[in-house]
């Protein structure tokens, strides 16, 4: 058997590879050793990929807190929220009593980190998931850290085989589009995704081509790079399209009805999580986006 041109040997090999720098990087970073999954009963969980996992694992009865960015599920919004994962306070999050703290790489600022580890906290970082592999990585990780690796097979497998099933989609179907993806929040000047960012991850695994090809990273939007990346999808988050206004508000940005996206009015928006998030549901993102760009 194999799965996205790898052998179950070689897979086994790779996932291996990624789980010990995970762990390495963990141990590297931790203050206090980690303790035993029966121990780890007050988790506090940093970041939206992260408390997903916890909830797919079925180990949310363990969650004693989250950041902001963690809304998915929707019982995870009601629980007790220290603020947003790259400004954290020392203060909010000593006050839980955690038993440990699970937390995105992205976590925040450091001085704070610092000061938490300083006072024996047991922080557990885990890393950015740039693919699949490294949500796969991510998932045996966790489960493992809360003794729930039946729960993670489990939902591994599954995984495998929606991507499986979405490999397939593009076998037999090799259409493709240009889709562009505008990050417009907080107040800022919009921005658009080149290469080695989420977004340009997502779209590529949905089978379309970033039209921003050959940009690295984030980019001020321009009329000029709007128009000459002719995009036949124009992608942004719901929030990116409440803060811009709206649709009508998206199809008035200078520049847009200069692309066939514009001229054909294919301008959508998906949630953050779900779309940039690579969690348990990043597939289903591919799809839904797959489908969104072929209708």
């Amino acid at each position: 058997m194999s799965l996205a041109g790898f052998s179950v040997r070689d897979w086994s090999a790779r996932l291996a590879g990624v789980a010990l720098l995970w762990v390495a990087s963990m141990a590297a970073q931790a203050a206090t050793p980690t303790p035993p999954p029966e121990r780890m009963q007050r988790i506090l969980s940093i970041g939206g990929a992260v408390t997903e996992i916890v909830y797919a694992l079925e180990q949310e009865q363990r969650l004693i807190g989250s950041d902001i960015t963690s809304y998915y599920p929707p019982d995870a919004e009601n629980m007790p929220k220290i603020g947003y994962e790259r400004s954290l306070s020392a203060e909010g999050i000593l006050a839980l009593r955690p038993d440990a703290v699970l937390a995105s790489e992205d976590a925040g600022p450091p001085a704070v980190l610092r000061q938490l580890k300083s006072a024996g906290a047991t922080w557990l970082t885990v890393p950015t998931a740039q693919d699949l592999d490294g949500v796969y990585a991510n998932i045996r990780q966790i489960g493992y850290l809360l003794g729930a690796e039946i729960q993670a097979d489990k939902l591994v497998t599954d995984m495998q085989a929606q991507q499986q099933q979405l490999e397939q989609e593009k076998a037999q179907n090799q259409r493709s589009a240009r889709v562009i993806f505008i990050l417009q929040h907080g107040g800022g000047a919009p921005m658009v995704a080149g290469s080695n960012t989420a977004a340009d991850r997502i779209i590529r695994l949905s089978g379309a081509v970033n039209a921003l090809e050959g940009v690295e990273g984030y980019k001020p939007m321009t009329p000029e790079s709007l128009a000459q990346a002719q995009p036949d999808l124009i992608l942004t988050t719901t929030l990116g399209m409440e803060q811009a206004g709206g649709i009508d508000a998206m199809r008035s940005i200078p520049g847009v009805r200069l692309t066939p996206a514009g001229r054909n009015d294919k301008i959508a928006a998906m949630d953050g999580l779900l779309l940039l998030g690579f969690g348990p549901r990043t597939v289903v993102a591919a799809r839904q986006l797959r489908q969104t760009w072929m209708e």
